[in-house]
């Protein structure tokens, strides 16, 4: 008899993994103590958050790519710090507050490797949003002409780690490079950022219309960033492209 109105403050209290269990106990957990079966049950239900949450900050990072760290290619025909990469999947570098700076050419996979940053930083709870710098402009464009420069802006500083995919795919006027320096400034020693670019970073100042701007923008992401360098002989993409033609084939010959 107290078993139902149970049941039913659990799954008020959204608590649903400790409700389905208590409801339809399998044969070994009934034969656990209460102190164990309770014990379990909460577990379960631990589990089940945690990983709604971190769908759900998955989700909501809007990553460029489904990227995972476990899934990157050290390949002998590629320059890719392999240490460094480990060092950085425990996410430390966000207590630090430090931020993540890599840069090498098209294909290299500078996208999947910051993404891949980007999920490991999921997995730990922390919430990610990520941007092409290109578009993340327009967006910060738009929201100046609507009246709303200040609340977008809030919104960004407090991102725990702000992805900025693309920088330097072109050299930015003097109210682009304010509103870089802007993000970097409301981010500096507050919350991490991670960069790409097809350039080195020693080579940014030539991005920037305005000198001061420049330097301003380097003191604040570079001098205390992790420098992490690509190149590969073969584009990742193409690499990618053959293995999921590969995996297809296989499927099918499954069949």
């Amino acid at each position: 008899m107290l078993e139902s109105p149970t049941i039913e403050k659990l799954k008020d209290m959204k608590l649903k993994v400790m409700a389905e269990m208590l409801s339809d106990p399998d044969s070994a957990v009934r034969e656990l103590s209460f102190e164990d079966r309770l014990a379990l049950m909460v577990e379960r239900q631990w589990f089940a958050k945690k990983n709604a949450k971190i769908k759900r900050l998955l989700k909501n990072a809007t990553l460029g790519v489904d990227a995972c760290i476990e899934d990157i290619k050290y390949q002998p025909d590629r320059i890719i710090d392999k240490k460094t990469v480990q060092t950085l999947s425990t996410c430390t570098y966000i207590e630090q507050k430090l931020n993540i700076v890599v840069s090498g050419r098209t294909g290299s996979g500078k996208t999947y490797l910051v993404c891949a940053f980007g999920n490991s930083a999921c997995r730990h709870l922390h919430k990610v949003k990520y941007f092409r710098i290109p578009e993340l402009l327009l967006e910060m464009q738009d929201a100046r002409d609507q009246g709303k420069y200040l609340k977008f802006m809030d919104g960004l500083s407090k991102i725990k780690i702000l992805i900025l995919d693309d920088i330097g795919l072109k050299t930015y006027t003097v109210e682009e490079s304010r509103d870089i320096l802007e993000i970097a400034e409301a981010r500096y020693n507050k919350s991490s950022t991670i960069l790409s670019a097809q350039i080195d970073h020693s080579k940014w100042y030539e991005l920037f219309a305005d000198p001061t701007i420049a330097d301003a923008i380097m003191d604040r992401i570079i001098h205390n960033a992790y420098i992490l360098p690509l190149d590969s002989k073969r584009s990742m993409r193409q690499v990618m492209a053959e293995k999921t033609k590969k995996d297809l084939s296989y499927n099918e010959k499954e069949q």
